[in-house]
């Protein structure tokens, strides 16, 4: 039975994309701890992130290091945030997340946000995202999101 998040990657359920390549996807977390947390998760489906390969893992960290860039352009924060919890959804998921202090990491079970605010957040990031020259990939991810 596929996971929620292969469900999302799928179309079955919405999902707001912000980047979409051939190995993995970032759409925005429904409940996120700060605005714009994002989580980026591997087409395949891998359940515990140490059964990853390194060129996988290798390609997850560089994707997560330019949402968290991007991240910070849109929101502001000190640093960005980056945990692989692993729990959850068994299907290997980074979170990404703006923050200026450590509150968040307490706890990664944000409320659930606004439609409207996470739209606001989809568009945001997917801005500073094309900033920073990712076009094809926000481009891919609008696509997504459409479904």
């Amino acid at each position: 039975m596929p996971t929620l998040f292969s469900r999302i990657i799928d179309g079955e359920i919405p999902g707001r994309f912000v980047w979409c390549d051939t190995r993995c996807v970032v759409f925005l977390d429904v409940s996120p701890v700060t605005p714009g947390h994002a989580l980026v998760v591997p087409r395949e489906e891998v359940d515990h992130w140490i059964d990853a390969s390194p060129e996988l893992l290798a390609h997850l960290h560089e994707v997560a290091r330019e949402i968290g860039a991007a991240q910070l352009a849109a929101f502001g924060g000190e640093r960005a945030g980056l945990v692989i919890a692993g729990y959850g959804v068994p299907h290997l998921h980074l979170h990404v997340f703006p923050t200026s202090d450590m509150a968040p990491f307490a706890n990664l079970d944000g409320a659930p946000a606004d439609e409207d605010d996470l739209d606001a957040a989809a568009r945001a990031l997917r801005s500073a995202l094309v900033e920073r020259g990712h076009h094809d990939v926000v481009e891919a991810s609008l696509l997504a999101s459409a479904r």
